[in-house]
């Protein structure tokens, strides 16, 4: 009798948690009538803290439409919008542990970063590229035998490194946690660059209000196409969260985000543009 009240237990406790694993974060967000976005604090003009330290970008933009459009498919009177402050080197983790719904930022979608978190649509093709003083070269070649600043962790670090070896270039690789703190160690001349993606790299030295003062290399050694982190295992939310994006592209108001956020730089790529286009998936 204790043994099958035991198993009763355990089985009970099964069905529980598979019943949860089923529900996903769409009935958790109905129940608990809130929904949790990550966001980095200096990722200008994708994801940041604004004067109010609210959080503000284009991909941020992208979540809060995903926001309302959950609120709309879940039949919601109200739907609260939790943001938490995220690090580059966290957010993945953070996603994977289900401690934000969906990651806003500039993460670079890559198949073994797809191991442990899953991605929506394309959001935005950047490119690598490294930032250097004016005068310096403007060929990755130009950098054998001195030092670039990365982010650690980041696919831009990976890449930036292969790259490398693959021409042979010996460069000191110095790795940093945040891109404030690459441009710091370029401008006091402690590296010779600073590799991040081209358009971060671009609204950095405009927000230091010293653009005069550094050029990009010439082309990108890396392409990176971002996207939106997901929980894995979870294709109702993915879908939802995709459907949102793909109405934001088949009509258009993806373009108006862009040149909200990154209009100065010019109108999207053909790339991007065609990005958007493809990605305007029909109902």
């Amino acid at each position: 009798m204790r043994n099958g009240k035991l198993l009763g237990l355990i089985l009970a406790l099964v069905l529980a948690s598979a019943a949860q694993a089923q529900t996903g974060a769409l009935e958790r967000i109905r129940q608990q009538g809130f929904i949790s976005m990550g966001y980095l604090d200096a990722a200008a003009p994708f994801s940041y803290a604004g004067e109010d330290k609210q959080p503000q970008g284009y991909s941020v933009d992208l979540c809060r439409e995903i926001a309302l459009g959950i609120r709309a498919q879940l039949n919601l009177p109200k739907l609260e919008t939790r943001w938490v402050p995220l690090t580059i080197q966290n957010r993945l983790e953070a996603v994977r542990t289900g401690r934000v719904d969906i990651e806003c930022s500039t993460t670079t979608w890559t198949l073994s970063r797809q191991k442990e978190v899953d991605f929506s649509l394309i959001t935005f093709v950047d490119g690598g590229s490294i930032l250097a003083k004016m005068g310096s070269g403007g060929r990755l070649l130009d950098f054998d035998g001195k030092r670039i600043a990365v982010i650690s962790g980041t696919t831009t670090e990976k890449v930036l490194r292969e790259g490398l070896a693959q021409r042979s270039i010996r460069a000191e690789i110095v790795t940093v946690t945040t891109r404030p703190e690459g441009l710091k160690l370029l401008q006091e001349s402690r590296v010779d660059g600073f590799a991040s993606d081209r358009t971060t790299l671009i609204s950095l030295v405009a927000s230091a209000k010293a653009a005069g003062a550094f050029r990009l290399l010439d082309e990108d050694f890396s392409i990176e196409p971002y996207a939106l982190a997901l929980p894995r295992g979870d294709p109702a939310f993915r879908l939802a969260a995709n459907r949102v994006l793909a109405r934001l592209c088949r009509g258009g108001e993806i373009v108006n985000i862009y040149n909200r956020w990154l209009g100065s730089l010019g109108a999207p790529s053909l790339l991007l543009s065609t990005t958007y286009f493809v990605q305007g998936l029909a109902e």
